[in-house]
């Protein structure tokens, strides 16, 4: 007998349809071992189930399992202290453990919180539990939303590792985290992240060989079900919740009077007006993961974008980088032989070109400012948009239903723009009244530098016609020193002259017998030239005189 197809929530432990798969064998096998294992993959892929199996399983095999779901309502949106006391009371809870938590946590208040909770796994935990335990924490993604720092809780997982070697009793406890996230994303210090000393365990869809529980339910329904379940497969791609409900919808369409093939089943009940059918939400929780941070849902788009182009030339190698790992916690990839993939043809139906184009137009162009603003609560201005930013948003913006925080965000934007453009124009005026002030201040330096330079020029022409005019009368008074100095000589010479005239009337009466060479020793003694001359000759004529 196979139970109606569950692809909404975990599937009970009894369930006929659940589906073992590699991850089971290994997920068992590691936690036996006492190994620390992790189980990150994208939603509705079946972890939850995984884990429900293996802890009946382990509970089996003697093993104390306790499960933590750490999305539940009272463990999320609650301080630190309380954080770690709903975890600390849930275990004690769910082992059973003879503690009073109330005295308990009372006495431990002066240490840290994590140094309380390793205290509570080793002091009482350990004590009272004898046998191996495994601790599973569900939904461990929910610590990215926490308003606290959680990396000394990770590290504390790994500390319980690493005390093995000195306290043999944490060989018998070990963990199994579940959730939607990658390693990098729950703690960034790898000196302290217990992922590295993990193993990791891969979730794939369900492989044809697998589906058995599945086929079942078809058998009394189509005439060649193994047919069925291969189509099936064909289009999900072993997607868990994609192929428990293909398979109901199918048990549902073989009642009909004219049943139709899968194909026809996929696009009419899946496929066509997708987002309103989507139900329990599937694809809509795939693109609202892809979608949810704008700043990088652009990036997100286009790597899909390049895997669609480039699936059949294999060409997007899968490696860790963080785009990568968010768009396989999407669902919408998978990592296949070291390449990726696109999971299934419904997501490639869906998730096509067109929609790939339509998210991009969809996407703010002001994305980053926006959120800024809006964390400011509309008081941070230098996030606002102006100029051409401000016009591709408006055309952004143009015949779309806006939100109104982006309607406020625009319109704050726009005061801005006109704010800065009156006080451009003050500016402006400013500016140009400085302009025409210096401008005519230079024309006024202009001009009193010309008539500067005019009196400088006439300064000049003056010190020249000065330095000419007393260079003219320095002259004028040497020439009339020579003047004077000749008519006192020519004076001098005349009155010499007539003494001399005198002089020789005497000695042509007087001493005509004399020698005339007294008359000429005495002329050499005269100084000035002419009259020398004049005494010469007149000596000489009383000589010739004397000497007839």
């Amino acid at each position: 007998m196979v139970d109606q197809y569950i692809f909404s929530g975990s599937l009970p432990e009894n369930a006929s349809t659940y589906v073992t798969r590699e991850a089971d064998a290994q997920l068992y096998e590691g936690l036996k071992a006492g190994k620390f294992c992790y189980v990150l993959n994208s939603r509705q892929s079946g972890k939850s189930s995984l884990r429900v199996r293996t802890m009946q399983r382990l509970r089996e095999e003697g093993v104390q399992c306790a499960a933590v779901d750490l999305s539940a309502g009272g463990i999320q949106n609650v301080p630190p202290e309380q954080w770690y006391a709903d975890l600390i009371d849930t275990l004690i809870d769910t082992f059973g453990l003879d503690v009073d938590f109330g005295d308990w946590w009372e006495a431990n208040q002066l240490n840290t919180l994590v140094t309380r909770f390793r205290k509570f796994l080793e002091e009482i935990l350990l004590v009272e539990v004898q046998e191996n335990i495994v601790i599973f924490i569900d939904e461990i993604d929910s610590v990215l939303s926490l308003n606290f720092p959680t990396d000394d809780f990770f590290a504390l997982i790994r500390a319980c590792y690493n005390k093995r070697v000195d306290n043999p009793e944490y060989n018998r406890l070990t963990f199994c985290l579940l959730g939607v996230a990658s390693p990098s994303n729950l703690i960034g210090d790898k000196q302290r992240t217990p992922f590295n000393i993990g193993q990791a365990i891969s979730l794939k869809g369900f492989q044809l060989h697998e589906v058995e529980p599945l086929e079942k339910g078809l058998y009394s329904k189509f005439s060649n079900p193994q047919a069925v379940m291969q189509e099936i497969l064909l289009w999900t791609g072993g997607q868990p919740f994609l192929t428990q409900k293909l398979c109901q919808y199918m048990v549902e369409e073989s009642v009909q009077e004219n049943p139709r093939s899968v194909e026809q089943v996929v696009r009419s009940r899946i496929i066509e007006n997708w987002e309103s059918q989507d139900e329990p939400e599937h694809l809509r929780t795939i693109q609202a993961r892809i979608l949810r941070d704008e700043q990088r849902a652009g990036y997100l788009l286009e790597l899909y974008q390049q895997v669609r182009f480039s699936e059949e030339r294999s060409q997007i190698i899968a490696d860790e980088t963080l785009e990568q790992s968010e768009l396989q916690l999407s669902g919408l990839v998978v990592r296949q032989e070291g390449k990726l993939r696109i999971y299934n043809q419904i997501y490639r139906e869906i998730f096509n070109l067109n929609w790939i184009e339509a998210q991009l137009n969809n996407l703010r162009p002001y994305s980053e400012s926006f959120r800024f603003w809006v964390a400011s609560g509309g008081t941070d201005k230098s996030r606002l948009l102006t100029g051409n930013a401000l016009r591709r948003a408006e055309e952004w913006a143009r015949n779309k239903n806006l939100s109104y925080q982006d309607k406020q965000f625009l319109a704050a934007s726009k005061e801005k723009e006109i704010e800065q453009e009156i006080a451009a124009k003050q500016q402006e005026a400013a500016l140009e009244r400085e302009r025409q002030d210096r401008e005519a201040a230079e024309e006024r330096n202009q001009l009193l530098a010309q008539a500067n330079l005019k009196a400088q020029r006439r300064i000049r022409f003056g010190s020249i016609i000065l330095v000419l005019t007393l260079l003219g009368v320095g002259i004028s008074i040497i020439w009339s020193g020579k003047k004077i100095q000749e008519i006192q000589e020519s004076t001098k010479y005349s009155s010499q002259l007539s003494e001399l005239s005198m002089e020789l009337n005497e000695n042509s009466k007087s001493s005509e017998g004399s020698d005339a060479n007294e008359q000429i020793n005495l002329s050499g003694k005269i100084k000035n030239h002419d009259l020398r001359i004049a005494r010469l000759s007149a000596a000489i004529s009383i000589s010739s005189m004397s000497t007839t």
